[in-house]
């Protein structure tokens, strides 16, 4: 057994899953930089396109179940909270997935297995390829196996490290679920190392940009800035 093989062997292990096509797996660990020492590979970006929307699904779907009194507005908040940047890197080290990437010389010379936007990005394409090597039933598993209880996800959580949900929660009472609009106005960089510029719109009116090397990091930096705007200012 190679050492890439016990690598991704001990991964499996850990997040209680083996893959029946291995290839899958290896993709999704394949950062868009390795290109540059096997330009034949496929890296994971697709993957985390799909990896986005099933854990965005199965939270939802837990939520539902363990809170079932609860608002949509609040659930909404709570996926959010459990799904942002912070909480995708910081599950991505418990698992020690950065052990396994593939990254090119230069990423890897740049610290690219703690970068957190890189390990947020495998997070999401390895759970898209367990979706797609066996189904929406095995990768739900996998991810409540790796989340763990609810419940205190969230009581760990602060709206810091929520900004688009707490954005959200203040203003849907009072204008609706889609008076929020976040749009981007730039994007440069090559495809492993975009840097985007987001606006946060609110009923048609520019209210904080931000940028990062995610669309989710410059969507919450816009929030952010709305929220100087619209939460309340504690008395001094």
């Amino acid at each position: 057994m190679t050492d890439q093989d016990e690598g991704l062997a001990e991964l499996e292990s850990r997040i209680a899953y083996c893959f029946n096509d291995k290839q899958l797996l290896v993709r999704s660990l394949t950062h868009p930089s390795y290109l540059t020492v096997d330009p034949t590979s496929r890296h994971n970006q697709r993957l985390e396109f799909l990896g986005d929307a099933v854990i965005g699904l199965i939270l939802a779907e837990a939520l539902f179940e363990q809170f079932p009194e609860e608002r949509e507005g609040t659930l909404t908040r709570s996926r959010s909270m459990l799904a942002n940047g912070d909480q995708l890197s910081g599950l991505a080290r418990e698992i020690d997935l950065g052990s396994v990437l593939r990254l090119g010389e230069a990423e890897e010379a740049q610290g690219g297995r703690e970068r957190d936007s890189i390990l947020e990005d495998a997070f999401e394409s390895l759970i898209g390829a367990v979706y797609l090597d066996s189904g929406l039933e095995s990768v739900s598993t996998v991810v409540r196996q790796i989340y763990g209880p609810l419940v205190e996800r969230l009581e760990n959580q602060t709206d810091s490290h929520n900004p688009k949900g707490r954005l959200q929660e203040l203003l849907q009472p009072d204008l609706g679920n889609d008076a929020i609009e976040y749009k981007v106005t730039a994007e440069s960089g090559p495809d492993h190392e975009k840097e985007f510029t987001i606006e946060v719109w609110v009923d048609g009116v520019c209210k904080g940009s931000g940028s990062g090397a995610s669309k989710k990091l410059a969507e919450e930096q816009a929030a952010r800035m709305a929220l100087e705007i619209f939460e309340p200012t504690p008395d001094s």
